[in-house]
């Protein structure tokens, strides 16, 4: 039995892109890719830390009350 817990980003679906840049500090970096060699354990699939950016900004934004409220 695993005792992996989920991550609160689930497996990644496929979709459509468009390329964006942009700049972060390196500990977030680090960080970013020490949550995808995690994905990468806890899924059984091989990710890297710019795949999964957009996919946490686009659960974060879903979570934003303030947000929801402006839409």
């Amino acid at each position: 039995m695993s005792t992996t817990r989920k991550l609160r980003l689930g497996p990644l679906p496929t979709t459509t892109t468009v390329k964006l840049t942009f700049t972060c500090p390196v500990s977030l970096k680090a960080e970013l890719e020490r949550y995808a060699a995690q994905h990468a354990q806890t899924y059984g699939e091989a990710v890297d830390a710019v795949t999964l950016i957009p996919h946490m900004l686009e659960r974060f934004m879903a979570s934003d009350r303030g947000f929801k409220r402006l839409r």
